[in-house]
This record gives structure tokens, sequence and C-alpha cells, in this order.
């Protein structure tokens, strides 16, 4: 990935957190974007979206693909870019993955 698309991967990363933190409300979840790629010609990010309870991942989803449209502009409000690139959302499972082998290793008595 060139600089400037880890830059603008990055600053998507952190203001897309603030506008969701601000402009959403997701009750008794926590979503976190763990990653952002952008495309080559700047046109698309995709986005690795982390929910925790993972049972409430699929109304946080349609939450979030419904507000598309005004998360994107809010963030292009905040880019130097012409236009805010389209945001997909896609589901990380790491976090989910790391706690279920936490809870095993603490059950088994192999960590404290």
């Amino acid at each position: 990935m060139r600089y400037r698309q880890q830059k603008l991967s990055s600053l998507i990363q952190e203001e897309l957190g603030k506008i969701i933190a601000r402009e959403l409300e997701f009750s008794e979840t926590l979503l976190t974007i763990t990653e952002v790629a952008v495309s080559d010609d700047y046109s698309v990010a995709t986005l690795g979206v982390s929910v925790l309870p993972s049972s409430k991942s699929k109304e946080t989803f349609k939450k979030l693909i419904e507000s598309q449209g005004m998360l994107r502009y809010e963030l292009s409000k905040k880019l130097r870019n012409k236009s805010a690139p389209k945001l997909n959302f896609e589901m990380d499972r790491g976090p989910e993955n790391a706690a279920r082998i936490e809870k095993i290793l603490i059950d088994d008595k192999i960590i404290k």
C-alpha cells in the first residue's frame, strides 16, 4: 500500500470512529473499526468492523449500512479529497475469536 493510501486509511479509521460514536446509538454494543483498506483509485474504503457481543452484529451492520450516506457525508467534511470514498463494511471476527480462546484457556486453568 502506498503512503497516501496508508494516510487516508488511518484518517478514515480515526474520523469514522469519532463520527459513529457521536452520531449513531448502539445500545449494549461495542463497535470498533479494526482496519481500513482504500482502493488504488481512492473511490472505495473497505472497513473491518468488530462487534461485541457478536449476537448484535446483524442489527449493528444493518444500522451501519442504513447510515452509510450520512457517514460518507460527515466523513467528506473531514477529508481534503473532493469526495469521500464509498464505504464497504466487513465483519472482523479477530477480537471475538481472541475472547473465545481466552475463555477456553481460563476454563481449562491454563491461564489465570
